[in-house]
């Protein structure tokens, strides 16, 4: 009960900024929580019978720890995680909140919590992860990590603290390395692509390092063929189909990370028809090649968070597309973090906007791209986009990046 007056005032904190704004208060009351009550966090997280699983990395966090999710509820196991939006440590404190009871405990088997790197990186000290699943490293976020040499040491912090397994992307070379220094008695469970999978896509996986060589099918989770949102992986030497949530190797990428967090987790009780079944059946995480019907029509909203993912994301859409929005927003700093991306393919962009949409315009047309009108007032473009005639080809689409995003889903009333 050493808990229970900070978790009262959180409580009451979340009301307080709920009633202030509709949608709010997810960060403010782990905020408050964390200030009056440090040890709350890692004590309830070291409540589970089954332990706690992090997931981390640049880019794939969301959609992996939701597949990963998926799969261990198949299982039979009551599953305790996190909103996507609640990764860094006030965010996981808020997430808390929601479900503990005023002794610290959630009605939970296993946590399985997608984090921040850096926020995990500071807080990973207080934790005993029974497993760490790794993505890759990407260059990202460069005005908080500066370099992918900065983003692999906030995730070797993690790693290190890696209890049972450490499942990582044997594709990314700087995860590699962090596994070569691992703790004594972890467990190394690796996931990756086939050689044919990555010759298919020309341009990689937008890793910072790619490895020299493939992982072979009998060492751990493949992906061994993608064609738009289907894909089949080899799990310890069988051959499974899966449908994807969205296009695109990268989320044949995150299924197989999530395949084998599930396999460390599970043990002998993993069974591979259960799991890929249940794979398929998940939604999109909201805004990454999530399809939604708006104003009677379908709109399939794109999230672009880095170069790599901006790149990944452009060569996955439909070719052909006719009606495309794209918005950046106050949350890229410096607009020429992109201008390395070949949006070429793209053809022509309708509608362009957000805080930044000046300078997206200019690198769009720099790379070809047919711009149709530019609009910084965001509700406005999105209205006049939603009201252009049905597009010739494919369904309407929203590329935006994460600032945009909020706005983007808040206006249409997708909160």
């Amino acid at each position: 009960m050493a808990f229970a007056p900070a978790i009262l005032i959180g409580r009451l904190v979340r009301v307080a900024a709920r009633l202030r704004k509709r949608g709010g208060g997810s960060a403010v009351p782990g905020l408050v929580v964390n200030r009056l009550a440090p040890r709350f966090l890692s004590a309830t997280l070291a409540g589970f019978p089954q332990g706690l699983v992090i997931v981390s990395g640049s880019s794939g966090k969301s959609t992996t720890t939701k597949m990963l999710v998926a799969v261990l509820e198949a299982h039979g196991l009551r599953v305790f995680t996190n909103p996507s939006t609640a990764n860094i440590s006030q965010g996981l404190t808020s997430a808390l909140l929601e479900r503990v009871d005023l002794r610290g405990r959630i009605l939970a088997d296993i946590a399985v919590l997608e984090m921040d790197e850096g926020h995990g990186a500071l807080i990973a000290p207080q934790l005993a992860p029974r497993v760490v699943v790794l993505t890759n490293v990407m260059t990202d976020q460069i005005d908080r990590f500066h370099d992918s040499e900065k983003v692999a040491g906030m995730l070797g912090t993690i790693a290190s603290r890696a209890t049972g397994s450490l499942v990582i992307n044997a594709d990314d070379a700087m995860l590699l390395e962090l596994a070569a220094h691992r703790a004594p008695g972890t467990v190394i469970a690796p996931y990756g692509v086939s050689q044919g999978v990555l010759a298919a896509n020309p341009r990689g996986l937008g890793y910072a390092q790619t490895a020299a060589t493939r992982l072979a099918q009998r060492d751990g989770t493949v992906v061994t063929e993608v064609d738009g949102r289907s894909a089949r992986l080899s799990i310890a030497g069988g051959e499974h189909p899966i449908t994807l949530p969205a296009r695109g190797t990268h989320y044949a990428v995150d299924a197989a990370a999530a395949l084998a967090g599930a396999r460390a987790v599970l043990g002998a009780d993993f069974d591979a028809e259960r799991a890929t079944t249940s794979i398929s059946a998940v939604a999109p995480v909201f805004g990454r090649g999530e399809i939604v019907t708006v104003r009677d029509q379908q709109v399939e909203f794109v999230l672009v968070q880095n170069p790599a993912s901006y790149q990944l994301n452009v060569d996955s859409l439909e070719k052909g597309l006719d009606q495309l929005f794209f918005a950046m927003g106050s949350d890229v700093r410096d607009p020429s973090y992109f201008w390395p991306v070949d949006s070429s393919s793209l053809g022509r962009v309708a509608v362009v906007s957000g805080s930044k949409a000046d300078e997206l315009a200019l690198q769009l047309r720099y790379r070809g791209v047919e711009v149709g009108a530019v609009d910084h007032d965001l509700a406005h473009a999105i209205d006049t986009f939603l009201a252009l005639p049905a597009p010739r080809t494919g369904i309407k689409t929203v590329i935006f990046t994460a600032d945009s995003m909020r706005r983007t889903r808040a206006h249409l009333g997708l909160v």
